[in-house]
């Protein structure tokens, strides 16, 4: 039987552009990128070289601190191009796909939690479980206390799971029954009736409440926050997916259902497509052409900016298409109707009109300065039992003292979104406790 969190604290943008539930098309993109800087903790090492055949599921990388841990390319075909940045520093590896997929397959073993890791780090399928603290690829030589993952997202025009992946609960059962030979899993959905209630081998729990409930780090906290010494890992639901289809039919199969949303997109629907997919390919969508539009990889709030040249990130389901705020407002914040703008502060008129969606922009009313309001603020936004101005004042200070007194442990950038939307100071904040987490990284390892 599950139980059920109310979480009081909260907020869902009104943003325009959801996606219908409806399968536009299914694409399968003639070039495919492997991106290692996705995975955070994670140092490449090529196997590959341009001119190599691979199959799907092959390993193309893996990492140079712990080499068990793989990352396989998506499709079949011919290694393209190795992409590299400055100081030689490796983004991704294209592959010129076949006309005709073929897999990588093997059989996975999964008696116990040895057999189970071993299974899912030669299939290459280990990049899809994250470890708490900082949100980095697990170590697989670690024991959890426990697994969780959320089966829902509230983020604003996030995909909706249940059109996407309910028709593979079949696969995420044999996921969910894997991984509980490692630690408890617990699954956090939106509501009893969802097609994920009924997973077995798993703690169920109902979360109601607005944007960040769907979030796995607020679920974490809500239920068994993470203290100093304390290790968590946490799978998504695309992860379970892809992980159960192996489990079942022993082949790398992470084609998944993505919602192409955002008040710029000319179509909003869902489209079946790869991790790695060039946007390109979705041209349709944006008419194009895409100068004055800004293409999302991810939701609007922590998605990654990738523009027409780049590719669909390897976590993300959802692709954002937003205009560039670049024209200037007459009398900006000072002028006293704005009908078309939404404020968190009652600011404008918009609260008079709950039920209204806007066509938002990329525009920040303003630049960055000092903050200026008590850590109330933030906290209203933000279900977790911390402190999140102090945190964030700890970060920019390098204070792992205070860091950890504040809550360190528990966040990832994501879980401070909000926060940064309703900033009056326009601080990046999610940057912020980035830095931060990069610093406890390397101090603490």
């Amino acid at each position: 039987m599950s139980k059920n969190i109310v979480l009081k604290k909260g907020l869902d943008i009104p943003i325009s552009g959801t996606a219908e539930l409806r399968l536009s098309k299914t694409v399968s993109p003639d070039i495919v990128a492997v991106e290692p800087t996705a995975l955070k903790g994670f140092t490449p090492r090529l196997l590959v070289k341009e001119g190599d055949k691979v199959l799907a599921g092959s390993p193309v990388m893996a990492d140079k601190k712990n080499p068990a841990i793989l990352l396989a390319s998506p499709v079949s075909g011919t290694v393209k191009e190795i992409v590299r940045g400055d100081k030689r520093k490796l983004l991704a590896v294209t592959v010129l796909a076949d006309d005709i997929q073929e897999y990588l397959k093997s059989e996975p073993k999964t008696a116990d939690a040895a057999e189970v890791k071993e299974s899912l780090l030669k299939a290459g399928l280990w990049p899809f479980v994250v470890q708490r603290p900082y949100g980095i690829v697990a170590d697989p030589e670690a024991t959890p206390d426990a697994i969780f993952v959320s089966a829902f997202s509230t983020a604003p025009l996030a995909a909706d799971t249940e059109f996407t992946l309910g028709a593979k609960v079949n696969d995420i059962q044999a996921a969910v029954n894997a991984l509980a030979k490692i630690a408890k899993v617990h699954i956090g959905i939106a509501t009893p009736n969802s097609a994920f209630a009924k997973l077995e081998n798993a703690e169920i729990t109902v979360f109601k409440g607005k944007h960040p409930a769907g979030n796995v780090g607020v679920q974490i906290a809500a239920t068994k926050p993470i203290l100093k010494g304390n290790t968590v890992w946490t799978v998504s639901l695309q992860g379970l997916a892809a992980i159960g289809k192996y489990m079942t039919k022993g082949i790398y199969d992470v084609r998944r259902k993505v919602a192409v949303v955002g008040p710029a997109a000319i179509e909003t629907a869902y489209i079946e497509t790869l991790p790695g997919a060039p946007m390109k390919t979705l041209a349709g969508f944006y008419g194009g052409n895409a100068e004055g539009v800004r293409i999302i990889s991810g939701d609007v709030l922590c998605g990654k900016t990738v523009g027409a040249e780049g590719y669909l990130g390897f976590f993300d389901d959802t692709i954002t298409i937003i205009r560039e705020g670049t024209e200037p407002e007459l009398l900006g914040w000072a002028k006293p109707v704005r009908w078309s703008q939404f404020s968190t502060d009652h600011s404008y008129f918009s609260w008079l009109t709950p039920w209204r969606k806007y066509d938002m922009d990329t525009n920040l009313h303003g630049g960055p300065r000092a903050f200026v309001m008590n850590d109330s603020y933030y906290s209203k936004v933000l279900p977790m039992d911390i402190f999140p101005l102090y945190l964030i004042k700890a970060c920019l200070a390098g204070d792992i003292d205070k860091m950890e007194q504040f809550g360190i442990y528990q966040v990832l950038p994501e879980d401070f979104a909000l926060c940064e939307y309703i900033d009056p100071s326009k601080n990046y904040i999610q940057e912020m406790i980035a830095q931060g987490i990069d610093l406890m990284l390397k101090e603490m390892a």
